[in-house]
C-alpha cells in the first residue's frame, strides 16, 4: 500500500466526512516552505487559510527550525506542577507585556478549547471563592466557536459542529451576533448606531446576578463565517460587562498575533478585558500551546486556603519546546518588524477583495487585517442561501485545489486567512486565482 492507502486504511480524520475521501482522498504533504505546501506528486499549493489559522511567519522559518533543536537538546519536557523552567518564565513575562496593563497572571494549557476551558472555570471559580454561587451561567454569541471540548462547546453557536452533543453541554445563554450583512434588526450598517447591542443589554440587565461572564472573539466571528462586526460592538460590550459586574472573556485564539494588523485583535478598542485566550499563532503554527492571561483580581481569588487552589491542568502545560518556539516568534515579530511590513500590505490587499463585490455568486465581502471572506449566495437580490446538499463551498475547495489553492470553506463562505510572511506578488496571485474560481462558481 502506498501511504494515501494506508492513510484511508489507519485514519479518521477531523471536520471530514470520511466518505469524501472516496472521491478527493487526503493529499499527502512532503514539505512546505514559506507560505506554500508541497504534495507526494510534485504539486504545490498556496497556504491561503494558513494551515487553520495558525502559521504566522510561513512554513519552516530558519529562526524556529533552530529554536527548536536549541531547546530539545536542553530540556525537552518537565510537569509544571512545583517545577517550571526559563522559556515559560520569559514568556509569561513577555505576554504580560505586549496585552492590557491589568493582565498580570498566565495560564498555560496545550490548545485553543482549552485555553477557553482554563477561562470558563477561572470565572466560575473566581465566584463561588468570592460567594456569589448564584453566579453560573455564561453568555455568548449565537454564531460563536470557542472549541470543541464540552465547556467550549456550551459557549459556542449551536451549528453542525456541536448540535448532536447538545445534551451534554450546560446550558448557556446565546444572544444574536452582530452579523452586519444579514442584521439580526434589519439595520443598516453604518447608521445603525450598533442597535444589536440591545440583545446583550437586555439580558445583563434582567440576568446580571447569576451570569459569570461574556465571552466573545474580539472583532471576527471565525469558524461562524469570517463575520467580522465593529469594533463599536466590541466597546459597548466591554462597557456593559462593567456596569453589570460581569466578567469580559476575549477568544482571541484565532485574532491573536497580527491576524487583524495589530498584535491582538482588542487592540483596536479601549477596554479592559478580565481574560484573554491564546492559541494558534502563539507558536506560529509549530508546536501545541496555550495560554489564558487574566488580572491579578481574579488570581486573588485563589490565593489562601489549599481549598480555594485552582484545581486544572494538562500533561503537556507549559512544554519547554513550545514555550520556547512562542518566545522565538514574538523575537521575529519585533526583529523582522513583522506588523509593520503587514501595515503596507492591508490596503493592497483591502483594495484587491473588493473587486470581489461584482462576481454573481459573492453577497458579501468582508475584512480586516490579512482575512478576507467571501459570502456565496444564490441570489444576491434577496441574500438567498445555497441548498446545504448543493455544497458549493466543497465545489469550490475542490477547484481550488486543481488551481493550487486551499480554499477550505465554511459552509458557503470562502476565506483568506492569509500567513503574515505573504508577499505581494503571492498575495496578487492568490487573489487572481481565487477570483477566476469564484467566477465560474455557479456553474461548478
Amino acid at each position: 500500500m502506498d501511504l494515501t492507502e494506508k492513510d484511508l486504511k489507519y485514519i479518521w480524520h477531523p471536520y471530514t466526512q470520511m466518505k469524501d475521501c472516496l472521491n478527493l482522498p487526503p493529499i499527502i504533504i512532503e514539505k512546505a516552505d514559506g507560505v506554500k505546501l508541497y504534495d507526494k506528486n510534485g504539486n504545490v499549493y498556496y497556504d491561503t487559510i494558513s494551515s487553520w489559522w495558525c502559521n504566522v511567519h510561513g512554513h519552516c522559518h530558519p529562526r524556529i527550525v533552530s529554536a527548536i533543536k536549541k531547546q530539545a537538546e536542553k530540556l525537552d519536557h518537565v510537569l509544571f506542577a512545583g517545577f517550571s523552567h526559563k522559556p515559560a518564565i520569559e514568556l509569561a513575562e513577555r505576554l504580560i507585556a505586549i496585552t492590557h496593563k491589568d493582565i498580570t497572571r498566565v495560564f498555560f494549557s496545550d490548545n485553543g478549547s482549552t485555553s477557553v476551558e482554563v477561562a470558563i472555570k477561572l470565572s466560575f471559580g473566581y465566584w463561588q471563592n468570592m460567594g456569589y454561587c448564584e453566579k453560573k451561567k455564561f453568555i455568548s454569541l449565537d454564531l460563536a466557536y470557542h472549541g470543541d471540548t464540552v465547556g467550549a462547546m456550551s459557549v459556542s453557536g449551536v451549528s453542525l459542529f456541536n448540535e448532536i452533543f447538545q445534551p451534554l453541554l450546560f446550558p448557556s445563554y446565546k444572544i444574536r451576533s452582530p452579523y452586519c450583512y444579514r442584521c439580526p434588526l434589519d439595520k443598516v450598517k453604518g447608521v445603525c448606531k450598533i442597535s444589536c447591542i440591545k440583545f446583550l443589554e437586555d439580558i445583563l440587565k434582567e440576568k446580571n446576578k447569576e451570569i459569570c461572564a461574556f465571552i466573545v472573539e474580539p472583532l471576527v466571528l471565525g469558524a461562524g463565517g469570517m463575520v467580522v462586526y465593529p469594533k463599536e460592538y466590541l466597546k459597548k460590550a466591554s462597557r456593559l460587562c462593567k456596569k453589570y459586574d460581569v466578567h469580559l472573556i476575549l477568544d482571541e485564539v484565532a485574532t491573536g498575533f497580527g491576524r487583524t494588523g495589530r498584535m491582538f485583535a482588542c487592540d483596536w478598542v479601549d477596554l479592559s478585558p478580565d481574560f484573554i485566550c491564546l492559541s494558534k499563532g502563539i507558536t506560529s503554527g509549530w508546536l501545541p500551546l496555550g495560554a489564558t492571561l487574566t488580572t491579578d483580581k481574579i488570581y486573588k481569588a485563589f490565593y489562601g486556603e489549599y481549598e480555594k487552589a485552582f484545581f486544572h491542568g494538562h500533561t503537556y502545560t507549559a512544554n519547554p519546546v513550545s514555550t520556547a518556539v512562542a518566545l522565538e516568534s514574538l523575537n521575529i515579530f519585533e526583529e523582522e518588524k513583522t506588523l509593520e511590513r503587514v501595515k503596507g500590505l492591508i490596503p493592497v490587499f483591502h483594495k484587491n477583495l473588493e473587486r470581489f463585490r461584482g462576481l454573481d455568486c459573492v453577497g458579501d465581502v468582508r475584512y480586516i487585517g490579512m482575512i478576507g471572506a467571501f459570502e456565496l449566495v444564490k441570489d444576491k437580490k434577496t441574500k438567498a442561501r445555497f441548498d446545504q446538499k448543493e455544497r458549493i463551498g466543497y465545489k469550490v475547495y475542490k477547484k481550488g485545489l486543481e488551481n493550487g489553492l486551499i480554499l477550505r470553506p465554511l459552509g458557503d463562505v470562502i476565506y483568506l486567512f492569509l500567513p503574515l510572511s505573504v508577499k505581494e506578488d503571492e498575495m496578487l496571485d492568490i487573489l487572481e486565482r481565487t477570483y477566476s474560481i469564484l467566477k465560474e462558481a455557479l456553474r461548478l
